[in-house]
């Protein structure tokens, strides 16, 4: 049975731009087909069993044709596949989206399309620049800027002045002077505000505003680089007044995240809210265990305490205790204690409430914390990860607590992304790296090797994610608190 392709519009970006139905049918899909500038966010949301298709265009660069990329969407979807073929922006602009929908139909590929948000409007609005405004213009008109190296561009600039509209000239940063002489020669005022927008609606934004006459020779001085787009009309000259961007406390700022995939959004999302440019780049995994026996024999015996060092071991709870036939009310009896508030977090979603909490959300706190509310001979059910650290049973111990550790999942070492990451640090364009635990510091550290971990800075939650830290020559900073909250408010404060 022949599959069907979605075309999707996955706007300019990060995610927060792809409309709820794109994330939809990415999040359904069995295979994508992208190009470059397809945010590493977005293919964050595709199912781990997804075919990834890299198609990878951009300016003056077609590693896959447009023939070969046909004949892929049309393989696919003959396996049955459900098939996206996801491009930045709206993928009728400019996208050649209604060329790869006719190949499709002349095939017998059913298809669907789903628009995005057009880089066209999106970095005008992320600079500060409404394309349209009453007292500016009540027209916009979009066009595509890009020829072939050596030829010159086929616009009719006449016609473009008279129109007195905003104009938003598409992949023409290689030929902005084209644009700009073009214009100026059929009338244009030297003095009508311009703007070229590098990496629109991005943490790394940059723009140059100035005239049209002087806007190339400033934006040679700033460097701008492609992807970018060039504004032209009187609508430029509102950005300083509007720009909103910018003016986030993390704008410009590259943040690595480096949480288990799954529990790695919430710090990414409220980042990116705050300006930042996010690279997602979870560096373990958690593989619950199936041998649930440790588990029905440590349940036999009496406990005073279950203590959860991690939202992944409450869930892992709940799935083996499912696997036996039983649900929580196996820890009848017990206390509950959470090793910091999202893992209490975790719990209430359970419908349980921790009974303990420590002062410090660490290792060494949940164990001083346990040992004062543990009565004499009292006993400890430890539900965690098969490679959790060795100071908290041993504390627990040594004060006298019979201690019952049920590994319920392991830590597993793996990321996607390590080449993306390394090039990254590499280039210095990371500003931090944030790690909450001391397994996702070693994990970064399998991925992108030790001797690439000098010299940036290592955000930190907890003293055994620090001291790890430490040990691979990272310049640490540590949150007040092992929280989320206090990450950020860390970063506020100027990492």
């Amino acid at each position: 049975m022949t599959g069907t392709v979605t075309l999707v519009g996955a706007g300019p970006g990060g995610r927060g731009l792809l409309t709820l139905a794109g994330a939809e049918a990415i999040a359904q899909a069995d295979a994508v087909v992208y190009d470059r500038l397809v945010d590493g966010s977005v293919l964050d949301l595709l199912p781990l069993h997804a075919v990834r298709v890299d198609v990878g265009k951009e300016s003056g660069r077609h590693p896959v044709p447009q023939d070969q990329i046909n004949e892929i969407l049309v393989c696919l979807a003959r396996q049955g596949k459900t098939v996206v073929r996801l491009k930045g922006g709206d993928c009728y602009l400019f996208g050649r989206g209604g060329e790869e929908c006719e190949y499709l139909r002349e095939n017998g590929v059913p298809f669907r399309v789903i628009p995005g948000v057009t880089s066209a409007f999106a970095a005008p609005a992320f600079a500060g620049i409404p394309v349209t405004h009453r007292d500016c213009c009540s027209s916009v008109h979009i066009v595509t800027a890009h020829a072939r190296a050596g030829r010159a561009l086929k616009i009719d600039f006449a016609s473009l002045v008279r129109l007195d509209g905003t104009l938003v000239f598409l992949m023409g940063l290689s030929a902005l002077e084209q644009v700009t002489d073009g214009l100026l020669t059929a009338g244009i005022a030297p003095d009508m505000p311009a703007a070229v927008i590098e990496n629109g609606a991005r943490g790394t934004q940059r723009k140059v505003v100035a005239t049209i006459a002087g806007l190339a020779d400033r934006v040679r001085a700033a460097g701008l680089r492609s992807p970018a787009l060039i504004v032209v009309g009187r609508v430029c000259g509102l950005s300083d007044t509007l720009d909103w961007f910018t003016s986030l406390p993390l704008h410009g700022k590259t943040v690595v995240v480096t949480r288990p995939r799954g529990r790695a959004g919430t710090l990414a999302a409220r980042l990116r809210a705050l300006g930042a440019e996010v690279t997602e780049a979870p560096c373990i995994e958690t593989v619950e265990r199936t041998d649930t026996r440790p588990l029905a024999d440590a349940l036999d015996q009496r406990h005073d305490w279950a203590v959860f060092t991690s939202p992944a071991g409450v869930q892992a709870a709940v799935h083996a205790l499912r696997a036996l036939g039983r649900d929580l009310r196996a820890l009848y009896g017990m206390k509950l204690a959470a090793i910091g508030r999202g893992t209490a977090d975790a719990l209430a979603d359970c419908g349980l409430t921790a009974d303990l909490l420590p002062r410090q959300y660490d290792g060494a706190h949940l164990a001083d914390a346990l040992i004062s509310a543990m009565p004499q001979g009292g006993a400890a059910l430890l539900l965690r990860a098969a490679q959790g650290g060795r100071l908290l049973p041993e504390k627990l111990a040594a004060a006298g607590v019979r201690v019952t550790d049920v590994p319920l999942y392991d830590t597993v070492y793996r990321c996607e992304k390590a080449d993306a990451i390394r090039a990254l640090l590499e280039q210095g364009a990371a500003d931090v790296v944030t790690f909450t635990s001391a397994s996702t510091v070693e994990g970064f550290v399998q991925a992108v090797g030790a001797a690439g971990c000098a010299g940036f800075t290592a955000l930190c939650i907890g003293g055994q994610t620090a001291q790890a830290a430490r040990r691979y020559g990272m310049n640490v900073k540590v949150a007040a608190n092992a929280t989320i909250e206090d990450m950020i408010a860390c970063l506020l404060e100027g990492v």
